[in-house]
């Protein structure tokens, strides 16, 4: 029923379609991208939902408030507390450890605004934990989302960053201005 709910409003109502050619990862980092507006986490989630899947995507604690805390957290979201100095690497490896299935999306811009130094969290969680990073692309001008690449991090930073920023390149946020790489 809600698969079906995500995929009416996804595909009928707001006119968006998916490219898909990645496998189904039963764990995966999803480095979701461009991130310019508050509208990509319900496209995203909507998009995700459409599939059957579910994800789970950190967002800053201060968003956690009534009433929107408990919607946030049904929908999959994790509070993070960015004054505390813990280790949210470890955090989330922990939990990718302890689960069968876990999907965690991640914008690497770290924020709405216009941003070329990418937070490399994701990747560190991704390569702690050992799973793939999915990349997902958000094409507002085409109403696509794309997720046709994936990749397992090296531990070459400089240049799995770099295929990931390329993979980018061809992808318009719904303000384009704020997107950069």
């Amino acid at each position: 029923m809600k698969q079906a709910l995500c995929r009416f409003i996804y595909h009928r109502i707001l006119g968006w379609n998916y490219l898909i050619t990645v496998p189904e990862f039963d764990k995966c980092v999803i480095c979701a991208a461009p991130h310019t507006s508050n509208c990509d986490l319900f496209i995203g989630k909507l998009f995700y939902g459409s599939l059957g899947r579910k994800t789970s995507f950190m967002m800053k604690k201060e968003w956690f408030f009534w009433p929107l805390g408990p919607i946030f957290r049904s929908m999959g979201g994790i509070p993070v507390d960015r004054g505390k100095k813990t280790s949210l690497v470890e955090q989330m490896a922990e939990r990718f450890a302890h689960s069968r299935q876990f999907h965690l999306a991640i914008t690497p811009e770290g924020t709405r605004k216009a941003n070329p130094n990418w937070k490399k969290g994701f990747y560190y969680i991704a390569l702690k934990a050992k799973v793939p990073i999915m990349l997902i692309g958000i094409d507002y001008p085409s109403k696509t989302i794309a997720a046709t690449k994936a990749l397992m991090p090296t531990g070459n930073l400089e240049e799995d960053m770099r295929i990931i920023k390329d993979y980018f390149k061809g992808f318009r946020g719904r303000i384009p201005e704020n997107f950069a790489i």
